[in-house]
């Protein structure tokens, strides 16, 4: 009986890293203790977790979570508001799959794509 999923994904800085999940994403750090190289960030019901990976080339990293929300609208152009940058590609508009999603890029290239059923 599956009940949860906590997605790890690779991190070249962790100061880095939460500040952008903090700032750009409305995130806030999970957990009360402060592991080496490792990092968890959560918002609302999900959490992301990190792994430090000093050597990541983010040209190469094939890191990606999908996120589901029940307010696309409001979250996108609440990242607007704080000069998130969207992925080129990854415009806020309905896919052929009945989703309307977009997409980010955080620091280290993971993929992050946010989408609601229509």
């Amino acid at each position: 009986m599956l009940t949860h999923i906590h997605p790890k994904l690779p991190m070249r800085d962790k100061r880095v890293t939460r500040d952008y999940y903090a700032k750009q994403l409305g995130f806030k750090t999970f957990g009360s203790s402060n592991f080496d190289g490792y990092l968890m960030m959560e918002k609302d019901q999900i959490q992301i977790h990190f792994f430090e990976f000093r050597d990541l080339n983010p040209n190469e990293n094939y890191g990606q979570v999908y996120i589901r929300t029940n307010d696309i609208d409001g979250f996108y152009h609440a990242l607007l508001q704080r000069n998130t940058e969207i992925h080129p590609h990854g415009k806020l508009e309905i896919k052929p799959w009945n989703q309307k999603e977009f997409s980010i890029l955080d620091p280290d290239k993971n993929l992050l794509t946010f989408g609601q059923p229509i």
